[in-house]
């Protein structure tokens, strides 16, 4: 009997400290969103425990109510943290298959608009809207279409204005690039300085770059596309629904959208104003 009370004792404490734990990390997800502005109380729990955790032990500190104080207290580590919750998972031409779909599904129905606006959400540090520029100078529309590239990060957009990438990783941009339906030699699209390349001034000349929080921020625009890939995974379903309400009111009629591998819009309240238009690679249609 004696071990049956002391594994009942030991599941009473883990799951108090749990709730503890949770409460802590809401308290100073409330704290930052009222003094620094920065709301991240509807991203995933899982994801917002294991930022604040690896910036807890990254500071060498002990506990949650430790951070919390040194955030309110240097601005530094706000930054630091802020940085933590900035996910920037990118690559040129990243899943080269999407941008084939783009290039041979999308283009030959919007090649004869006037314009065309694209808003690239979650932009990081601007692989892949370097890479939307490429197929639209390559496609011949470059010159009357406009990317806006947003991200929450004011730090990762100013690195993603300089169009400047590390030189080890062109090979693998190379191959993402020929399987993505490239038509010139890569290279011609950068030039080489010591350990960096530097993507030719030209493809920024059509890119606009501009802070904005999915979590608090409107609709800017009307949009024939809109690309949002692997950013909403690290949101909650309150949040999602909320983005994904934002992405509908900001596409035009017969627009498209893009959505990552593990995301869709089948769950979501605008379901049936959408048309599968290449569910492999994650598009969908505004049909009404």
């Amino acid at each position: 009997m004696g071990k049956v009370i002391t594994d009942s004792v030991g599941i009473v404490r883990k799951n108090e400290d749990a709730e503890l734990e949770k409460i802590e990390i809401e308290l100073l997800l409330e704290g930052v969103y009222r003094y620094y502005g920065l709301d991240f109380r509807n991203y995933a729990f899982p994801f917002v425990q294991r930022r604040i955790w690896h910036r807890i032990h990254a500071e060498k500190l002990k506990s949650i109510s430790g951070l919390q104080e040194r955030i309110f207290h240097d601005h530094t580590i706000m930054k630091k943290l802020f940085a933590d919750f900035s996910i920037n998972v990118t690559e040129m031409f990243r899943d080269p298959s999407f941008f084939l779909s783009v290039r041979n599904k999308v283009i030959p129905l919007v090649k004869d608009y006037p314009y065309i606006r694209i808003w690239h959400v979650g932009c990081a540090s601007g692989e892949e809207v370097y890479s939307m520029a490429i197929l639209l100078h390559e496609e011949g529309l470059y010159d009357k279409a406009r990317i806006y590239a947003t991200d929450i990060n004011p730090g990762i957009l100013e690195k993603a204005k300089q169009g400047v990438f590390p030189l080890d990783r062109m090979q693998a941009y190379t191959k993402n690039y020929f399987q993505a339906g490239g038509k010139r030699a890569f290279s011609e699209y950068y030039t080489t300085k010591q350990e960096e390349v530097i993507f030719h001034p030209f493809l920024r000349e059509n890119i606009v770059f501009a802070q904005h929080n999915l979590a608090t921020d409107h609709s800017f625009n009307e949009f024939h596309l809109i690309i949002c890939r692997n950013v909403m995974i690290y949101f909650n379903k309150s949040l999602q629904n909320h983005v994904h309400e934002l992405l509908y009111e900001s596409l035009s009629l017969q627009g498209f959208l893009g959505l990552g591998k593990r995301e869709g819009v089948r769950f979501t309240s605008n379901a049936d104003f959408y048309e599968e238009f290449d569910s492999d690679e994650r598009l969908y249609r505004k049909r009404k």
